[in-house]
């Protein structure tokens, strides 16, 4: 009996432990979480319909780039700057290099990956490495900016899931413990158990202290005289 008891009183701790967490995720995780994704999906709309007011040409042809303030309108010549603009720089630190469809650009150097990456900036932003091709990294970055409503589809299953775990979340921590009753119908009969193991510990300490059939108490003249 003791040992069920006690499978049952750790059985409660995990639950309580599993209830704690959870409660704290209710209040805290799941709001600041969802409430985040939201604000990525805005921004990622308002990054597609930027994409969509300076859309690459199905033909191929080259809507032009700015680097450091001069626009190019050959794409060979235009990421060829960009490269030009990696060997300039002193510093891993982001700088600005110009803009594309409608994106601002921004140069770095990851010391990581030991690699050029310029990122591209809207309301969101999103970065590319470099490589040494100069149409190839036209070609990168156009590719990022095509990406963005895979992005936003990814987002909102994101969001659909972290919903749906929220509400499951509220439903599951308003369930009891489910052996609650078996708990303390068994504390029950262990304490009585315990209660009558006391009784019948305190009657054999009474009788083990009690004097032997044929045995006499002293008198206090015999205690005397014995002393």
């Amino acid at each position: 009996m003791d040992i069920q008891v006690q499978k049952l009183r750790l059985l409660k701790s995990n639950y309580l432990s599993e209830k704690y967490e959870m409660e704290d995720k209710i209040i805290k995780y799941y709001p600041t979480t969802i409430a985040r994704t939201k604000e990525t999906i805005a921004g990622l709309e308002k990054d597609i319909s930027l994409a969509k007011e300076h859309p690459k040409p199905l033909d191929d042809t080259f809507v032009g780039i700015e680097v450091k303030g001069v626009s190019y309108s050959e794409k060979a010549e235009g990421g060829q700057k960009i490269i030009d603009a990696c060997k300039e720089m002193t510093s891993p630190d982001p700088v600005p290099l110009g803009k594309y469809r409608g994106f601002d650009l921004e140069l770095s150097f990851d010391t990581f990956e030991k690699a050029y990456q310029v990122k591209i900036k809207g309301s969101l932003s999103r970065s590319v490495s470099l490589g040494t091709d100069a149409v190839g990294n036209i070609t990168r970055i156009d590719n990022a900016i095509e990406k963005i409503p895979e992005r936003l589809e990814a987002k909102s299953r994101e969001l659909s899931t972290l919903e749906q775990q929220f509400a499951t979340a509220k439903a599951e921590v308003e369930k009891p413990f489910d052996k609650e009753e078996e708990l303390t119908e068994k504390t029950n009969r262990l304490n009585v158990l315990n209660g009558l193991l006391n009784v019948d510990k305190r009657e054999n300490e009474l009788v083990d202290g009690a004097p032997d059939e044929g045995d006499s108490v002293p008198t206090p003249k015999e205690r005397a005289y014995e002393r």
